[in-house]
């Protein structure tokens, strides 16, 4: 079982009454089978690893990122969607879908650089980045150890540190069981080393220091789920870090958001990306608006 299929237990799909823009975004991500799409892949080599990556749409660029053992796939619905108006680039990180393996423990570091390095490739100027779980971590450092390559963050369910400070004890102690359950097979198959690498980076990963968030000046929106596998407390502390930062809580939503409502977690998404960021400050903002009331009418 991979580190996608143990967080999908208890997962569920947008049923058939979901909005019609997730039902299009759904259907449409399948007929396009992202993530073995021949006419979109391409591949290039950074720091001694071949990584494949995908290319949809135009408009300003997107940089969509997986989560903790999956792919490109993962986030169909989100490139179904924002192809429609944003040239999208999706990458599988080192370790993961079609890039190869690498030599030596796999770091969030290493995968934001690679990020970094795609973005060089494709001679990109600052991009937005979408990011989910891993993804919304290598979002983060992409703005702190890259910042004049980023524009806008989404990142949704990420955490700073495995402790149980930013990670529920059931969660970890339902790591710990699947990496537990892979290992005990020793690892027999290519697959299967691939994929205990790859689980135990949930223990020994990420090392963000909260005091580096302060250094982000690319506006970020800070997303997660009010039954994310990241603690609330946690994601808050991620979202008052951030000096240029929007906090958004999905009701009703775990750790799988985007593949459970993808239309509520597109359009939250999409609103910021495409509204012109404004800070706001917690008395001024509501004084004017409080003197506004009434006469917009």
């Amino acid at each position: 079982m991979t580190a996608r299929e143990a967080t999908r237990v208890s997962a569920r799909r947008p049923k058939p009454t979901a909005l019609a823009n997730a039902q299009t975004s759904t259907d449409a991500a399948r007929a396009a089978t992202y993530g073995a799409n021949a006419a979109a892949g391409r591949t290039f080599v950074h720091d001694g690893v071949r990584l494949y990556f995908e290319v949809y749409g135009a408009g300003e660029p997107l940089l969509i990122v997986h989560g903790n053992g999956g792919s490109i796939a993962d986030m169909a619905a989100q490139i179904a969607h924002f192809r429609r108006r944003y040239h999208v680039i999706a990458m599988d990180s080192r370790d993961h879908g079609r890039s190869a393996d690498s030599p030596g423990p796999i770091t969030y570091e290493k995968m934001s650089d690679d990020l970094a390095a795609l973005i060089d490739h494709l001679q990109l100027g600052p991009v937005n980045v979408l990011g989910w779980s891993d993804g919304g971590i290598e979002g983060l450092l992409l703005g702190i150890r890259h910042p004049e390559k980023v524009k806008r963050i989404v990142a949704m369910a990420a955490n700073l540190n495995s402790s149980e400070q930013a990670l529920y004890p059931d969660v970890v102690g339902l790591v710990k069981s699947v990496m537990n359950a892979m290992a005990a097979d020793g690892g027999r198959t290519p697959q299967r080393r691939r994929e205990l690498k790859v689980i135990r980076m949930l223990l020994d990963e990420p090392h963000i220091e909260p005091k580096a968030l302060t250094t982000i000046t690319a506006p970020t929106l800070v997303m997660a789920g009010d039954h994310d596998l990241i603690r609330g407390e946690h994601t808050i502390a991620i979202f008052q870090q951030i000096p240029n930062s929007q906090l958004a809580i999905l009701p009703n939503a775990t750790h799988m958001a985007p593949f459970e409502d993808p239309g509520t977690f597109n359009a939250v998404a999409e609103r910021f990306l495409r509204v012109p960021f404004v800070k706001k400050h917690r008395i001024r903002g509501a004084m004017k608006s409080h003197e506004n009331i009434g006469t917009s009418e």
